[in-house]
């Protein structure tokens, strides 16, 4: 009895050794792939926001679904080109005219003029950057020239890049396919759940992208139209970072309104004033009005679950994560609702403005 009884221990102490040591194997494959799946994670999530569009395209106008995937990826790439064009040329012009005043804005603060030598004078730093300006110098001469990490990043950006969009483009172009063969394994009784939680997961996502990215643009060009009224030079990419900064959820704004201001203080105190108060008033407005609104229509989330999502986003796989963290707290909050009992009979959630959420009919 007691041989049996040891082997038995013995059993469930190696399967559990065995369990731990599959865990730990599986931490480390996924620590060393982590890029390759933060590809895969934002391959889809744009997959998902454009597949609708491919379906409507090929239902009304083109029968191939080959061809209607790469009209919809043509159309998007145009697009972003285009948009692309649009803010790099007076950003490549900002940075070139920054470029050849750079001297003469190093040779104003030393003399203690031009608004980067005032503030200098304000704070009496000035005697510290004259004493200092040879070094100054050379590290303005050594961030000029190319670097090898500079350019072995730009190249796996690149490369990223390219693998996303063919990862999207693969994976929209047999999303039938696939669909269609999750549902015959999951059996009839699933099916219907299953579409639910599709339509829902694409909503939230398309629903989020589009009002975030709509945010950002009116941020960055009413940003631009501020700076440009007060004389704020490099109002353009002023305006470009700040609209890059507004994509990340919360803290995106507020950021972009510390770097305008810092700008406009640089000018001169009234203009600092001036964009303080209007990123004053724009801040309370996202945040009381326009976040609300994207929030509760696409993926309805109360503010603690966004913030400890951007929070465990933005740890796991940075800025991207920050980015991609609340469709995907909208996500499992919808894969919550379906696949548990006791969350179906819960009452919609509630708004920030404490109204509730009227579910849609499920039709099972």
């Amino acid at each position: 009895m007691s041989n049996a009884e040891d082997r038995s221990t013995a059993r469930r102490t190696l399967i559990v050794i065995g369990l731990v040591l599959a865990a730990l194997a599986a931490l480390a494959l996924i620590r060393a792939i982590q890029q390759v799946l933060i590809w895969i994670l934002i391959a889809a999530f744009f997959a998902v926001a454009l597949k609708p569009l491919v379906d409507r395209l090929q239902r009304r106008f083109v029968r191939r679904r080959t061809l209607a995937t790469l009209l919809v990826f043509v159309a998007a790439f145009v697009l972003l080109a285009a948009l692309a064009a649009v803010i790099l040329v007076p950003l490549v012009s900002e940075v070139t005219r920054f470029a050849e005043r750079a001297p003469e804005l190093l040779r104003e603060a030393r003399e203690g003029h031009g608004p980067l030598g005032r503030l200098l004078e304000r704070f009496h730093l000035r005697q510290l950057a004259v004493s200092h300006s040879a070094q100054l110098e050379q590290l303005g001469s050594q961030l000029g020239q190319p670097a090898i990490g500079v350019l072995r990043g730009a190249a796996q950006t690149v490369a990223g890049i390219v693998t996303i969009v063919v990862l999207a483009y693969l994976m929209v172009l047999e999303a039938p396919r696939i669909i269609a063969t999750t549902l015959t394994l999951a059996g009839d009784r699933r099916a219907e759940r299953l579409r639910r939680i599709g339509r829902e997961s694409s909503r939230a996502i398309t629903g989020y992208l589009t009002g975030n990215l709509l945010i950002s643009v009116l941020l960055g060009g009413m940003t631009f139209l501020v700076l440009l009224l007060t004389g704020v030079p490099f109002a353009a990419v002023i305006a470009l970072l700040v609209a890059l900064l507004d994509l990340i959820p919360l803290v995106g704004s507020t950021l972009g309104a510390v770097i305008a201001g810092a700008a406009g203080f640089l000018h001169s105190p009234t203009t600092g004033l001036i964009v303080l108060g209007f990123f004053i008033v724009y801040v309370q407005t996202e945040s009381h009005l326009l976040s609300p609104v994207i929030m509760s229509r696409a993926v309805r989330l109360n503010p603690l679950t966004v913030l400890i999502s951007v929070l465990l986003g933005a740890e796991l796989a940075g800025l991207v994560g920050a980015l991609l963290a609340i469709p995907a707290a909208g996500i499992i909050q919808i894969l919550l609702r379906e696949l548990t009992p006791t969350a179906r009979a819960l009452p919609p959630p509630a708004t920030s403005s404490g109204r509730r959420v009227r579910r849609r009919g499920r039709g099972r």
